[in-house]
């Protein structure tokens, strides 16, 4: 992934601006990465990534190993479609419960 490519795809949060929030803000946790521009609130896909760059940081190791931009991109479109076919379980599932219990 280069610097530019977007990390946060529900956001448009590219790695670069990830990488310069690490280096400038000095986060404490890597769950205070959501104040950069709302990094990892949207579907959450990226929030391994962000781990492993704020990981990285820490450690000052070389730039984290992520995979190429239209990787990441196919892997994320997997992701968000598994996560519509669990919803859509999980509400049929609820709506059985409600039908047996006379909801």
């Amino acid at each position: 992934m280069e610097l530019d490519d977007e990390l946060c795809l529900c956001f448009h949060v590219t790695k670069r601006k990830v990488i310069n929030y690490i280096r400038v803000e000095k986060p404490r946790r890597s769950g205070e990465l959501s104040h950069c521009f709302g990094a990892g609130t949207g579907c959450g896909w990226c929030r391994p990534f962000l781990v492993k760059l704020y990981e990285d940081a820490q450690q000052q190791s070389p730039g984290a190993d992520l995979p190429d931009a239209a990787e990441y991109a196919r892997n994320r479109s997997k992701y968000i479609d598994e996560s519509k076919q669990r919803d859509k379980s999980t509400n049929r599932d609820a709506s059985e419960d409600d039908c047996e219990n006379g909801r």
